[in-house]
This record gives structure tokens, sequence and C-alpha cells, in this order.
């Protein structure tokens, strides 16, 4: 009973089946919004392919993805000041084609 008083009761208990915790890989992600939702699609891009699918749709409410963005600004710099500035794409020099150099894929 003891215990039981130690715990904090804002605490949630999150659940992560196999599943999910496998991820989904995305390497691109579109967001588009209403004035009521957030969609953000995530897709991945194979190199030499012109067609993606989307591999996951997340919805949330306006206030949700401002949390999301500061979260994410947050965990960012926190990588940034371990691991070092990540280099945006847009500064990025000699960045190879979309079919990274090789043939394009047929299927």
């Amino acid at each position: 009973m003891a215990d039981e008083k130690k715990k904090n009761p804002n605490q949630l208990n999150v659940e992560l089946n196999e599943e999910i915790a496998e991820g989904i890989y995305s390497n691109l992600a579109i967001i588009t919004h209403s004035n009521t939702e957030f969609l953000f699609d995530f897709i991945r891009l194979i190199p030499g392919v012109p067609k993606a699918k989307v591999k996951s749709r997340i919805v949330m409410n306006p206030v949700h993805a401002k949390r999301l963005m500061r979260a994410l600004v947050e965990n960012v710099k926190k990588f940034e000041a371990a691991n070092g500035t990540i280099k945006d794409i847009d500064t990025m020099t000699n960045i190879p084609p979309s079919n990274f150099g090789g043939p394009p894929a047929e299927a």
C-alpha cells in the first residue's frame, strides 16, 4: 500500500505492442490541414521508383499538432547538443540525385 502512495497520479501507462514497436520507415512527410485538424502523411520513397505509397497517416487537432511541433523542436535541440548540427538538405551541397546514381528501377 505504501508503494501505491509513492506513484505519481498523473503518470500515464503506455502500451506498445510488437507490431507497432517495429515502426514504419519514412523519408518524406506531407502535412495538410483544415480549420479543425492536421493530417500527417508519412511516405517511403524508393530511389528510381516514380510512385510512392502513404505508409501511415496521423490526424491531430491543432492543439496537439502545436504540442508535437514544440516537442520536435526540443528534441532536435537535444539531439544536436549531443551529436552536432543536423545539416539541412537545402544547405547541403553535392547531394546525389534521387536515383542515387544507379539505373532506374523497373517493375
